[in-house]
């Protein structure tokens, strides 16, 4: 077979606008060389007002940006603005393979795609080729479902919850096997303790995913991704939080939409987060959002005020249920009573106190859910996990049913949470 010229092939794939960032010539004209002539890419300065001027004159097919030697650190800088400003655009980051940080650096920044400099030319082509044919693929319709556990302060046993959750699920012994997994994203606070509880450790984390929104693919999930035994996948926040302000809540938010694409289940543990705009878009974009509280005063304060913050945001809370968590029978205070004086929709499947039990399976680096499964609370959260994707047909008590079962209780309750009340 007759091989097609490398400047047929630039041509035809509409390469002859291909911008080049660089301050170094010579990796210039080694691109120009590799798309098929000098005329298939312009050397354009690296800096964003420049690339934005000509960006928004002649769109380009790509954008290849320099990341070798001392570029690296502006280049993640120029794709990460361009990554924002043209979302579409393909960007490509060129340097040397060899310079591993530089790689890894351009890998984070976004971009869709790397070319190493001290490859084979002919390679870049068809590199190209394939990422414009997989632009034009049509993405399959999301599959999976979104569960986010919100917790309004740290020690309500949220990530144990999501974790034993998690486990239950991937192993087929709450609601059904499913299809393609479970997926944890461990984002509440204090952070990545979901993996502490899971015996784990990821060098990948929620920040890496969204730098490499565009290129996540099944592979990459199922390389990056930390995998517990039970076959959870797990995203962590990563271990330096400072990290997250780099990411726009919109990017946050588009990953965790994505990968419904791959995992039946992702189940958000966003327990203790103070970052409420967050919070309020995550929780806007789930299918369902259970509300974590246990019968303590702190805890139930605490819950009103954060769906007080949450419907200033305009955010739906009324849909929502309420998880009453380490119930203590016998202290007059249920889930409906809590539930009604929240405005939620309490869980008819309350989960019983259990910390000796949950202690000593988590001494072991093991969860609950894997050493017993007779355990009450193993029993009770498998029941909870039945009714995800019921929404309302679960309602064990609505906040507008009649009055509460314990006058007194709900005395002292109205008294606690009047400032917020008047807010729904």
């Amino acid at each position: 077979m007759t091989k097609m010229p490398s400047s047929l092939v630039a041509a035809n794939l509409g390469l002859t606008a291909s911008l080049c960032a660089s301050d170094v010539r010579a990796h210039v004209d080694w691109l120009a060389t590799a798309l098929g002539g000098p005329e298939q890419v312009t050397a354009i300065t690296p800096d964003a007002r420049s690339l934005g001027e000509r960006i928004g004159a002649t769109p380009p097919r790509a954008v290849f940006i320099d990341f070798s030697g001392e570029q690296a650190g502006q280049g993640a800088r120029l794709a990460a603005h361009l990554r924002r400003e043209w979302p579409d655009l393909l960007l490509i980051g060129i340097g040397h393979a060899s310079e591993t940080q530089a790689t890894l650096t351009a890998l984070r920044a976004g971009v869709d795609d790397f070319v190493d400099l001290g490859g084979p030319p002919g390679e870049v082509l068809q590199m190209l080729l394939t990422l414009g044919n997989r632009r034009q693929e049509v993405r399959p319709v999301p599959r999976g479902r979104t569960l986010a556990l919100l917790g309004a302060r740290g020690g309500l046993g949220v990530s144990t919850l999501a974790c034993n959750l998690a486990a239950l699920l991937q192993s087929g012994r709450g609601a059904g096997m499913p299809r393609q997994g479970v997926a944890l994203l461990d984002m509440g606070l204090p952070a990545r303790d979901g993996l502490l509880y899971l015996d784990m450790q990821s060098g990948f984390s929620f920040v890496d995913g969204v730098h490499n929104l565009r290129r996540l693919d099944q592979t990459l999930l199922q390389t990056a991704l930390a995998q517990h035994a039970s076959g959870t996948a797990v995203l962590p926040l990563p271990a330096d939080l400072t990290q997250l302000r780099a990411v726009s809540h919109a990017d946050s938010v588009a990953l965790i939409q994505r990968m419904t694409e791959f995992f039946d289940l992702q189940i958000a543990d966003l327990g203790g987060l103070s970052n409420l705009d967050f919070v309020a878009q995550v929780a806007q974009a789930a299918d369902e959002v259970w509300v974590v509280c246990d019968q303590s005063i702190g805890a139930i304060v605490s819950t009103a005020q954060l769906l007080s913050e949450l419907r200033d945001r305009q955010v739906p809370v009324a849909n929502f249920s309420l998880v009453l968590n380490r119930l203590e029978k016998g202290v007059g205070l249920g889930s409906e009573d809590i539930a009604r004086q929240l405005g939620l929709r309490a869980s008819a499947h309350p989960l019983p106190a259990r910390g000796a039990a949950l202690l000593g399976a988590a001494a072991q680096g093991r969860l609950l859910a894997e050493t017993d499964r007779s355990d009450p609370y193993v029993q009770a959260l498998a029941a909870l996990a039945r009714t995800l994707g019921q929404g309302q047909s679960h309602d064990a008590g609505a906040a507008s049913s009649g009055p509460p079962t314990s006058a007194p209780w709900s005395q002292r309750m109205n008294g606690w949470l009047a400032p917020w009340k008047g807010r729904k």
